[in-house]
């Protein structure tokens, strides 16, 4: 109990507030994707099309999936753990099924092209605003988000640009497989957050979680 008062006295509760926050705009982004129909980041992908495949609820599947990946952070990449992993492991998944539902309730799936491509760019702006303020506090790294990390710390001539690639590539493929949606909201998700992600950290999360120099 000392050892959690004084974790969470050194990192603050600005910073704790902005990383729940960042993942409950993470969770609604996903949602967003999910709704259009044209493919999500390729671990939510994954995940949604595993849990599909096994029957159980994806926000329970995701819970045990993480739970997977955990033992390799714990082992490998212990540095990494903090209160952002355990609200980003164990609840993730239950915000992108809440607000996936609230879109089916109130507008359903959508029917045209057009509609389903103004939804994934609406998902890359809320999602984009969602990592920023989850990554930009520091207070711990995702499971899956610690694999590249820790990869590109094991093999420091292997730049952490292409770990990440792969990972989002081979998560990209267990999704196919599984049956799983790729498509225009896969893509973008694995290639075009950046930008979006580097604004939204230099103009909103630096400034909300205290942090700007």
């Amino acid at each position: 109990m000392n050892v959690l008062k004084g974790y969470f006295k050194r990192v603050g509760a600005r910073r704790l507030l902005v990383m729940t926050a960042g993942n409950i705009f993470l969770g609604m982004g996903i949602s967003i994707f999910k709704l259009a129909g044209m493919g999500t980041d390729p671990f939510s992908g994954m995940v949604m099309a595993l849990a599909e495949c096994v029957g159980i609820a994806y926000a329970h599947f995701a819970v045990l999936f993480n739970l997977v990946l955990f033992g390799a952070e714990l082992a490998f990449g212990r540095r990494l753990i903090g209160a952002g992993t355990v609200v980003n492991a164990c609840f993730l998944g239950y915000i992108v099924t809440f607000f996936h539902n609230i879109w089916m309730a109130l507008w359903g799936a959508p029917e045209l092209l057009w509609q389903r491509v103004v939804i994934v760019c609406v998902g890359v702006i809320v999602t984009s605003f969602g990592i920023s303020m989850y990554q930009t506090p520091d207070v711990g790294v995702a499971p899956w988000d610690s694999i590249s990390l820790i990869m590109a710390a094991r093999w420091p001539r292997i730049p952490y640009f292409w770990c990440r690639i792969s990972n989002d590539a081979a998560a990209s493929l267990v999704c196919w497989l599984a049956g799983g949606v790729v498509g225009l909201g896969t893509l973008v998700c694995a290639l075009g957050f950046g930008p979006f992600i580097a604004f939204f950290t230099r103009h909103v999360s630096r400034r909300l979680a205290g942090m700007d120099s």
